[in-house]
């Protein structure tokens, strides 16, 4: 089967993030299974604009951040046609619009969250009020009637009150716990830790979780946080940081993993989340987080038991610091709901695109054969 994937970004991107390990996890999938998979996206400096990748399927790379929409209608209208059996439309803030110009075969757009609130902490105004109030309802227009799947609850809310009307939910997949973790997992610090994981740019908020950890500071002298990640605030967050917080930068997933398994807590803050998969990370290393009650945050830590607090560091820190005690003797056993494994989020992708495909004539292996799926609605499996 050929499949064509459109996302912004890839995961050699420098801003690479969720919705990058996603594609690049479903695709391997689907390359590892014998379809012929591409992946269209932006281009990167240092990175070659056609390529097999280390996952085993096609990098196309052509336009830069704005450019990248213009370029992939081109691709289409050039290389597209006739060369592959459906496109997998994958929406970041502004849309590819493939309903509009792939008309011969199936499209099914993937959006794990709309942006809404983003645009006001990521765009200047008055751009930022027209992307909240009037262009991003604009866009999503076009998919009214498409197949479209996301990751959480909250999100297909969210699209739902912007006028989609065939919104499914296909729940975040997940790697294994490495093998190391299992056999020898980590142990808790003596000292009473938290961690902060993600992006340093204004709609994670991570200014928020550390003026919470100061007043927790205050309380607690020895308390810790460590910040995990970079991005356009850091150089800001790290002068501004109180006593007891420690900014390692970037860090491999097994050192995210294996830290994540040290602390008492993860703070998470912000602004909203398709469903925010660092919560899951944690919590399958026993780890609660604590996080603001905004779409997406909501369903995961809600999943994995955490605790949810009112979008203000105050408050925040109020949560935190009456759990302090919990915190600090629980032996939590890992709670790990709300997601599933990657070859299952690849076969229901699938599997709705054959629904998608209804009376049409499907393309061969559409739906291949021993497939099945869970049905979101009782739980059985069908066959495709």
């Amino acid at each position: 089967m050929r499949i064509l994937i459109y996302n912004w970004r890839d995961l050699t991107h420098p801003k690479a993030g969720g919705a990058e390990v996603y594609t690049d996890a479903v695709a391997r999938v689907w390359s590892k299974e014998g379809h012929e998979v591409t992946l269209f996206t932006s281009a990167v400096p240092g990175q070659s604009d056609d390529e097999v990748g280390v996952g085993g399927y096609r990098i196309v790379r052509r336009g830069g951040r704005l450019g990248v929409y213009r370029e992939a209608r081109r691709f289409w209208m050039r290389e597209g046609h006739g060369n592959f059996d459906f496109v997998i439309d994958e929406v970041n803030t502004k849309p590819f619009g493939c309903p509009e110009w792939v008309k011969d075969v199936p499209v099914v757009a993937l959006i794990h969250q709309v942006a809404r609130e983003i645009w006001l902490h990521e765009t200047w105004l008055p751009v930022a009020l027209l992307g909240r109030f009037w262009l991003e309802r604009r866009w999503l227009a076009s998919y009214r009637d498409t197949t479209t799947v996301t990751v959480s609850a909250s999100s297909k809310q969210s699209l739902e009150a912007y006028g989609l009307r065939n919104v499914t939910i296909v729940p975040e997949g997940m790697d294994p716990m490495p093998a190391s973790l299992m056999s020898d997992p980590p142990h808790k610090e003596e000292t009473l830790t938290f961690a902060f994981v993600g992006r340093l740019s204004s709609n994670k908020r991570p200014h928020h979780a550390l003026e919470a950890f100061k007043i927790v500071h205050r309380q607690f002298p020895k308390a810790r946080l460590w910040v995990m990640g970079t991005g356009p605030m850091e150089a800001k967050l790290r002068s501004r940081a109180p006593d007891g917080v420690e900014f390692l930068g970037w860090v491999s997933d097994a050192e995210k993993l294996e830290r994540l398994g040290r602390v008492h807590a993860l703070l998470v803050t912000s602004v909203r989340e398709g469903w925010g998969l660092v919560v899951t990370e944690a919590a399958m290393v026993g780890t609660p987080s604590i996080g603001y009650k905004v779409p997406g945050l909501c369903d995961s830590i809600s999943a994995s038991d955490g605790l949810l607090s009112d979008t203000d560091p105050f408050a925040l820190a109020e949560v935190i610091i009456a759990s302090v005690s919990d915190l600090m003797t629980a032996n939590r056993s890992p709670k790990v709901r709300g997601v599933t494994t990657w070859s299952e989020v690849a076969a229901r992708l699938i599997a709705l695109v054959a629904d998608a495909v209804g009376e049409h004539a499907q393309p061969s292996g559409l739906t291949p054969a021993g497939l099945s799926v869970v049905d979101e609605a009782d739980g059985s499996r069908r066959a495709g």
